[in-house]
């Protein structure tokens, strides 16, 4: 199943995504695709109803983020996570997983606009695997974490590198700027993904493919991340988990690429649908 939600004026309402592609209105099901309704519980709840009862919608405005943003308890990062990309910014891989974390306020829709922000000069695209979680987690072992995940959706996890490696501190600062979490267009449930390590992905800038890997590259897979954190914190339903980006990114080439105004990002992962989103200045 592949929720969404969408907006039509001032209004984001929670679909789900047809066999025919064909957006349905599930207002009837659940009030929001937020912590509340993301869990497994209540998501094989609703695998269980005859869609065919649900409400065609015939046009909307825009896709809005796939979870709610104000149900959005933690957005979790992994650095460095795939080989490839390690080596290309001449970095070591980590013995265990770098974890930072990206503002909530950051949270934007799959294709609204990405704000370049002031003094920005090294503002820079990722595209990875988010993971949903949908039921609490607490010390679980690696073998339990499909029972706590909710789904998948495409992250692009833009990343300003000036802020994020040149001012000292935590990544977080590079990382959290307002439209600098765009999630989407759907949280895919876990019954449609075989295998998360087997997941092609890419990555557009203004047309030229900059990204073109696979999740088979990740150094730590899902299911041992969701395990991991969850001896450091409780994961709770909502939080999101962006594992990591394969090669192909700004801050790699040489010489350095960086986003400017007008630029023009698209990006996907294979069963999980396509990103669009425009640059735009402060």
């Amino acid at each position: 199943m592949k929720t969404l939600r969408y907006r039509i004026g001032n209004k984001v309402k929670p679909g789900i995504l047809d066999e025919k592609n064909k957006i349905l209105d599930a207002s009837s099901l659940v009030q929001d695709w937020d912590s509340e309704n993301v869990t497994v519980e209540k998501i094989n709840e609703v695998q269980n109803t005859d869609f065919n009862e649900l409400p065609v919608v015939e046009s909307i405005d825009s896709i809005a983020p796939c979870v709610c943003k104000k149900s959005v308890g933690k957005f979790i990062c992994i650095g460095l996570n795939y080989s490839d990309h390690a080596e290309e910014t001449g970095m070591e891989v980590p013995p265990e997983p770098i974890i930072f974390f990206k503002a909530t306020s950051a949270i934007i829709g799959p294709n609204d606009n990405v704000i370049i922000p002031k003094n920005s000069t090294k503002t820079d695209w990722e595209v990875e695997l988010g993971v949903i979680i949908g039921k609490e987690a607490k010390y679980i072992s690696e073998e339990q974490s499909q029972n706590h995940i909710a789904g998948y959706c495409v992250v692009n996890d833009i990343s300003e590198r000036a802020f994020q490696l040149e001012h000292s501190g935590q990544w977080v600062k590079g990382k959290s700027c307002d439209s600098f979490g765009p999630i989407g267009p759907y949280l895919v449930t876990k019954d449609e993904i075989s295998d998360p390590q087997n997941l092609s992905m890419w990555l557009d800038v203004n047309g030229k493919r900059m990204q073109n890997g696979s999740t088979k590259t990740m150094v730590y897979g899902v299911n041992f991340l969701v395990s991991y954190l969850s001896k450091f914190m409780s994961l709770q339903p909502g939080d999101i988990i962006s594992t990591g980006t394969p090669p192909g990114v700004g801050m790699g080439m040489s010489p350095q690429i960086y986003l400017k105004p007008g630029d023009e990002m698209k990006l996907g992962i294979e069963g999980l649908g396509e990103q669009t989103q425009k640059t735009i200045s402060v």
